[in-house]
């Protein structure tokens, strides 16, 4: 699916300057949402396009902002959307008719399942992974967490993986500009694999010390708190 689309870019990036910014912020909304849409085909070629100047400004360091902030913009729009869904519409008819919405009874059972294991941390944790990404939000909905919170966790781990997608493409940018979109998705997305052990030792990071903090100072604070 990835390559077609990636076929299918190169419309949007002759006319960057025009739709480069707009079109970020709605295919990373349906990535974000319960749309199966790969965020590489999006991210990747809005560095490449920033770096190159051909993007809004045809500055890099602020078309490469610009993106950035367009690309979350986007994501938590999407994310949004399944998140106020859930809390809608509720689990039985997720379960029931999910599946003409690309959400299987099994794939929402996962998503409940690590949602409520790992609550706060599942939601900023799961924006950096594979397949699950999108869908977390689904269960928090669902649990009704905090907006405050949902918003910070998500905005968080999305805003990691943007700025990544956006940095390869970049890279790639700078290396050569003789690529075409399925050459520059394919290499990136082929990068962030063989470097994808640096992203999982930064979350075991992220996620011992949330843990240390949630549980351990935090906890001894509000049982100090109770105890007076």
């Amino acid at each position: 699916m990835t390559e077609t689309i990636a076929s299918h870019i190169e419309f949007f990036a002759a006319h960057a300057q025009c739709w480069g910014l707009p079109a970020i912020f709605i295919f990373m909304a349906v990535e974000s949402s319960f749309i199966p849409f790969p965020s590489e085909v999006v991210m990747i070629p809005a560095g490449f396009l920033a770096i190159r100047g051909e993007m809004t400004t045809g500055i890099f360091w602020a078309d490469a902002l610009l993106a950035v902030l367009v690309g979350l913009a986007g994501s938590m729009a999407g994310a949004y959307v399944n998140y106020f869904l859930a809390r809608s519409v509720g689990r039985n008819f997720l379960y029931r008719y999910g599946k003409y919405f690309f959400l299987s009874p099994q794939t929402l059972e996962r998503s409940e399942e690590i949602f409520r294991k790992y609550g706060d941390l599942a939601t900023f944790v799961c924006r950096l992974l594979p397949a699950i990404r999108q869908l977390i939000s689904i269960p928090a909905g669902l649990a009704r967490m905090n907006f405050g919170r949902f918003s910070f966790f998500t905005a968080l781990g999305a805003g990691i993986w943007i700025v990544i997608l956006t940095a390869v493409g970049a890279w790639f940018g700078h290396l050569s500009g003789d690529m075409s979109y399925a050459q520059l998705i394919g290499a990136g997305k082929e990068m962030i694999s063989r470097h994808y052990g640096w992203i999982l030792v930064f979350l075991v990071a992220f996620s011992v010390a949330y843990i240390f903090v949630h549980r351990f100072i935090m906890g001894k604070n509000r049982g100090a708190e109770t105890a007076r």
